[in-house]
């Protein structure tokens, strides 16, 4: 199946969320959580995953989780990764409780679309700063794609992984995880990348790209992908892609906001102080941007 059809797919059973100028909303994806081993990409950027995600949670944000959180091709237990990062996973539960947390699945993480998966391994976990189980995520559906429709226009916003583009990493998910799993993760953990990898090979993260700004220009829809790993943010006029980057970028991790109406790509990292004191900023990579003036380019 071609990534337009696949995408057209997705764009068809998508669950919709309205949303308005009121909601504050962040996008992040492609943590590739794993077991804190030393081929755990995601624990140099815990702390800053941590305090963004804080920072996201005391003010009031709904967080979607956009695909390839957790590293289910390199580690088989979802189990292990709770339990190295339980800080991350206890945050995400209040936003879950609160019903400001949506999950979507890559093709990293392409095991969550099974309800039975998720309703047995991503229940409860141990918590061990009260030493006791608590809940995780019970009862959560965890879909392909996400329509955000704004509300007082019928405009949609697409969001999915975008793995769809990228047919070793859709079509031949299983081959693909059996090469990374037996064969080039413990190559890469002596130095030789992975060629199944979008974010590490230009070539195939270009064709990735391509497929998906395609689909976006062509049927004039609005959508936010990540799996590159490549922050996109279009001007108003161009195809309407945007790509909210990853959280295991070297020393930053990316995300996109929607907030008053706007959309901004923002990053996060270690900064410092005039007295060398080192803190986790945030920093305004695009400036927002009305989300009525790109809605208002698909209707022309």
């Amino acid at each position: 199946m071609s990534a337009a059809a696949r995408l057209s797919q997705v764009l068809a059973t998508s669950k919709v969320v309205t949303f308005d100028e009121s909601s504050r909303i962040v996008i992040m994806s492609d943590c590739h959580r794993g077991n804190n081993s030393w081929g755990d990409n995601f624990s140099g950027n815990q702390n800053l995953f941590f305090a963004a995600l804080y920072y996201y949670y005391e003010n009031g944000f709904t967080y979607i989780e956009l695909g390839d959180g957790d590293e289910l091709w390199e580690n088989r237990s979802i189990e292990d990764i709770i339990d190295a990062h339980s800080d991350a996973f206890w945050l995400m539960s209040l936003f879950y409780q609160e019903q400001r947390l949506y999950m979507l699945y890559g093709n990293h993480d392409i095991v969550k679309r099974d309800p039975r998966y998720t309703q047995t391994r991503c229940h409860s976990f141990f918590c061990d700063s009260v030493s006791q189980e608590m809940a995780l995520f019970p009862g959560i559906e965890i879909t392909e794609g996400l329509l955000l429709k704004y509300r007082h226009t019928n405009n949609q916003i697409l969001l999915t992984h975008g793995h769809q583009g990228d047919f070793l990493n859709d079509t031949l998910w299983k081959m693909s995880r059996f090469l990374v799993r037996y064969l080039w993760r413990p190559l890469e953990l002596v130095g030789i990348r992975d060629p199944t990898s979008t974010s590490k090979n230009t070539k195939k993260k270009n064709a990735v790209e391509k497929n998906l700004m395609e689909f976006a220009k062509d049927h004039n829809q609005m959508m936010i992908c990540g799996h590159t790993h490549r922050p996109v943010f279009p001007k108003v006029g161009e195809a309407p892609y945007f790509n909210d980057g990853s959280c295991v970028h070297p020393r930053c991790i990316t995300a996109l906001e929607i907030r008053n109406g706007t959309i901004s790509l923002i990053k996060w990292a270690i900064m410092t102080r005039p007295d060398r004191s080192l803190y986790v900023g945030r920093q305004v990579l695009e400036d927002p941007v009305r989300l009525s003036d790109y809605f208002q380019q698909l209707m022309h």
